[in-house]
């Protein structure tokens, strides 16, 4: 029974932590207040008046406290619905991170189970380039998580006034490697950047030029954004 991820797949999840977590709020904004249904055959997701075309990432069974890929889904497995996770298996076969293929995993080892399948969602997320996912009760003891594909969905783009705070709050989701979560974030915003001793910078858009510079723990100690007069 595993109590802990890996660092293959904590390094995966790093990437993606900064973005993802800015994307995650510009889809909590979007989303309206409301119940919602879910037509699984046609990959239709409603919520309020909002209707969505989505799949099904992955379920987590609070009583089992495990987790199911939505590709590995025996209700479900070669339908559309689930199509767009099958790069999640994929990419873990090809970079040898276990937790991407192992069709159902048991986290009662974790110290939080629903913690641990929240960090899965958020990563199956992040790697299949979803706009954000969305998580909600379907049945007792049951959370299923969606990916929404819809073009009307906003993307969080890079702001600079709120970069440091960005990469600060995703260097604190995990908290595994403060590097990666830089790194990640400027290659998601197709961003240039380069290692200069103990700091990345990175060239901005426009001219603007970021440094961030980490502390002996490998902590983020400061974001230095140099704008242009």
């Amino acid at each position: 029974m595993a109590s802990e991820f890996s660092d293959a797949f904590l390094l995966e999840a790093e990437r993606h932590a900064a973005w993802g977590a800015a994307q995650l709020q510009a889809l909590t904004a979007f989303l309206p207040e409301g119940p919602w249904t879910a037509d699984l055959s046609s990959c239709l997701y409603r919520q309020g008046e909002l209707e969505l075309r989505v799949a099904v990432l992955g379920t987590y069974d609070m009583d089992e406290r495990s987790w199911m890929w939505g590709w590995a889904n025996p209700g479900l497995r070669g339908t559309d619905v689930v199509a767009p996770t099958g790069a999640v298996e994929r990419y873990g076969r090809t970079h040898g991170i276990a937790e991407l293929t192992e069709e159902t995993l048991d986290l009662s080892g974790f110290e939080d189970p629903r913690r641990a399948a929240e960090t899965l969602a958020f990563t199956g997320m992040g790697m299949v380039g979803a706009p954000g996912y969305i998580g909600v009760p379907a049945g007792p003891g049951t959370q299923v998580y969606f990916l929404p594909d819809d073009p009307r969905i906003p993307r969080a783009g890079l702001d600079t006034v709120s970069l440091p705070r960005t990469l600060l709050t995703g260097a604190g989701l995990i908290g595994h490697s403060a590097r990666q979560v830089v790194h990640g974030y400027f290659d998601h915003h197709e961003v240039p950047h380069r290692i200069e001793g103990d700091r990345i910078v990175a060239d901005l858009p426009g001219g603007d030029t970021v440094a961030v510079g980490f502390d002996s723990l490998g902590r983020i100690a400061g974001v230095d954004v140099k704008v242009l007069p």
